[in-house]
């Protein structure tokens, strides 16, 4: 989460570590988790499509803390594996997925005072833009190359879009939501493109070598 602040995320991180250690004793398997925090987020599309934003957003930050729990209870118990980390990956696509249909909903015909129904492209953007962060950073790990770099990493959206709609609602009918989701559209593929250029210079560049990352917007999160 270093996008958002390393003091913010260390912060909320030792808020919530006795959580995560009691869960660490009782040898919780992380695999549980990761259902439990996919089926949140789930919740949070069904609430979105509803028109319940501020349950929407809420249901998408308990679902951010779930990714948090995971990782850090499968390092802890020894429970850390390759299908663990396929799972999660997963079920994060889907849950996004769910997400931005659910939000989709609500300019194409369900709720006509949100916004205007061309709304619906910005939401796909958004959506497409979300897949393809996660997809190239993926794929260049599938080469070879780590691959962490971008402005509108999954905490990034998973903090803008929960904690907007969660404190505002459709306040100013849904105004909020509707800057929160044309920035998205804008800094996913931004973020997109970054890991593009960010692969481009890592092949062109010396075996023994390692590339400059793009100015400001190197992090460390394991979550893409």
């Amino acid at each position: 989460m270093a996008g958002i602040g390393a003091g913010l995320r260390d912060w909320f991180v030792g808020l919530i570590r006795p959580m995560m250690d009691a869960m660490v004793r009782h040898r919780v398997h992380p695999n549980v988790i990761t259902t439990v925090g996919f089926l949140v987020t789930v919740a949070a599309g069904v609430a979105f499509f509803l028109g319940h934003l501020r349950t929407g957003g809420t249901l998408i930050i308990v679902g951010g803390i779930c990714d948090i729990f995971d990782g850090y209870v499968a390092r802890g118990t020894g429970l850390a594996s390759a299908f663990g980390s396929f799972y999660d990956s997963t079920l994060d696509r889907i849950s996004e997925i769910v997400v931005f249909l659910g939000i989709f909903s609500l300019y194409s015909g369900g709720h006509p005072d949100m916004g205007p129904p061309s709304m619906v492209y910005v939401v796909a953007l958004a959506l497409a833009g979300s897949l393809m962060v996660s997809y190239t950073r993926a794929r260049a790990e599938g080469l070879g190359i780590d691959c962490k770099v971008g402005v509108m990493q999954r905490p990034e959206r998973i903090v803008l879009l929960g904690l907007s709609t969660m404190f505002f609602g459709t306040m100013w009918n849904g105004a909020v939501l509707t800057w929160v989701l044309i920035a998205m559209a804008l800094l996913t593929n931004f973020t997109a493109v970054q890991r593009i250029v960010w692969v481009y210079r890592f092949t062109r560049i010396p075996a023994n070598a390692t590339p400059t990352p793009p100015a400001r917007y190197e992090h460390t999160t394991s979550k893409p």
